[in-house]
């Protein structure tokens, strides 16, 4: 009865927020509640739900913190220079913009840190998809599904977990691997081209006069380029191109994200240029004099953060104080820039509180556990010699519905028992059980998303309807090539 419980639980979840019937923050809180009753432990639901808050406060700091902090970062002008390179790369053509988005969110994703990736790849990019009106919903799923692929480096999280739990050296899991999440990453990268034809020809091939006068950052800045916007170069270009007929992906982003282009337009109504001033050139807290003080703190704090010197939460809450205090002495300004970011906070804050409702309750009653037995005794006996290969497979749906700790110490640990008994070793459950982390950055239970989502202004059902399918097949590629490779 728990398992059927918690496999609808989940589905209802998905299903509410992805038909708009619910908004995530409510499904995360009155689903998993209403089931907490359903199973008959009602009476346990503030133990479950403090017991989740407990789990998930360090991440909502971090992710606090971390939000202050590379906003300051993005406000005082340490990530320019990044932006000014893709933004070269990308010019108007909305193919090299997706492209460039899935190699910047590759790049950046070397922190190891998702929350992070998401807020420089959404600062840099969101602009420049507005300012285009292009599909924001595309932007965000690339992101993911190219930072999901990065997130398997051994200071990541996964294979650190997978290490620890099956007592193997992290180095074995991951280096090997490397062939086959290259080939992942190649295909993100493919996808990304793909997508990216799709809005070309969705949106015609553009020019942007702000780019022929020679400074294509310049897109960026709304106020600064005299309402200048997008002329479509190919014929038979109408109204915003919606109705196009490019799939339902050019579907969603036209209608959907983030109000979709028109609504995201700078001419669009209730839409100022002043939302394009965030990457402005000449903007007044920008400390040019400061970048190489800026600079030597950020790789100091991952330097420590890879190094685990500190709590990451700690690490973060002491760079936001000396960011905040070295580029902004005066109390007013040190204000002002916090409270330019509390809206992020607030949102990601709150989504993690009430995604700890949801872990909590499906941890707490047991349904986790059972749904996970249920599939793991779901395998044919036959299948024994090739549990490396059923895990890979399992990972998608799992690491999806539960959480990295849940998956890594509850779950493979039985799968490699498993294993061991049909000659499996446990370094090949280990490496097969990181194939589904493409698709594990898209997960409801994962606060980077959050940030991800609420940056790019864009509904979490729109992501999650767009991002799944083409995310679950990046893991099957990972874990095909794995295969094909022979690493597992």
């Amino acid at each position: 009865m728990l398992t059927i419980l918690g496999f609808v639980m989940i589905a209802t979840f998905l299903v509410l927020i992805m038909m708009k019937k619910m908004s995530p923050m409510g499904a995360l809180v009155l689903i998993p509640a209403l089931f907490c009753v359903l199973v008959g432990k009602g009476a346990h639901l503030g133990d479950y739900v403090l017991d989740g808050v407990g789990d998930l406060a360090p991440t909502a700091a971090m992710l606090m913190f971390a939000i202050i902090y590379f906003g300051v970062m993005i406000d005082v002008g340490l990530f320019d220079p990044i932006v000014r390179l893709i933004l070269r790369f990308c010019k108007a053509d909305p193919m090299r913009v997706v492209v460039g988005t899935a190699i910047l969110a590759a790049i950046v994703s070397l922190d190891g840190d998702g929350s992070t990736t998401f807020m420089i790849t959404v600062s840099a990019m969101v602009p420049l998809y507005r300012r285009l009106k292009m599909s924001l919903v595309v932007m965000t799923g690339v992101a993911a599904t190219a930072n999901g692929v990065m997130n398997t480096l051994p200071w990541g999280g996964p294979t650190a977990r997978a290490a620890t739990a099956l007592k193997v050296d992290a180095t074995d899991i991951f280096v090997p691997m490397i062939p086959a999440l290259a080939v992942g990453l190649l295909f993100v990268i493919a996808l990304a081209y793909g997508l990216g034809l799709r809005e070309r020809k969705r949106l015609g091939v553009l020019t942007l006069d702000d780019v022929t006068a020679g400074d294509p950052e310049q897109v960026l800045v709304g106020a600064g380029t005299g309402g200048k916007g997008t002329k479509g170069t190919k014929a038979g270009r109408t109204g915003g191109g919606a109705g196009s007929g490019t799939g339902a992906e050019s579907a969603a982003g036209a209608e959907s994200a983030a109000g979709g282009p028109a609504a995201g337009a700078p001419d669009a109504p209730g839409v100022s240029d002043d939302e394009f001033k965030g990457l402005d050139p000449h903007r007044a807290t920008l400390r040019p004099k400061l970048y190489w003080f800026n600079a030597a703190l950020t790789v100091a704090l991952l330097t420590l953060m890879i190094m685990e010197t500190l709590p990451i939460p700690v690490l973060f809450l002491l760079a936001a104080a000396i960011a905040l205090t070295v580029n902004f002495p005066h109390m007013p300004d040190q204000k002002a820039r916090i409270a330019a970011h509390a809206e992020n906070v607030v949102n990601v804050s709150g989504m993690v509180f009430a995604a700890a409702v949801f872990t909590g309750v499906l941890t707490g009653t047991g349904m986790v556990e059972h749904m996970a037995r249920w599939l793991v005794d779901g395998v044919p006996e036959g299948m024994g010699p090739h549990m490396a290969l059923v895990t890979g497979v399992l990972s998608l749906p799992l690491t999806y519905f539960m959480s990295n700790d849940g998956f890594y110490f509850g779950i493979v640990p039985i799968l490699a028992e498993a294993g061991a008994a049909h000659g499996v070793s446990a370094v090949e459950i280990a490496r097969a059980s990181i194939a589904g982390q493409a698709l594990h950055m898209s997960s409801p239970l994962v606060p980077a998303v959050y940030v991800l989502v609420g940056m790019a202004k864009v509904e979490f059902g729109d992501h999650t309807r767009f991002t799944v399918k083409w995310a679950a097949l990046t893991s099957l590629v990972v874990l095909a090539a794995a295969l094909a490779f022979g690493i597992i």
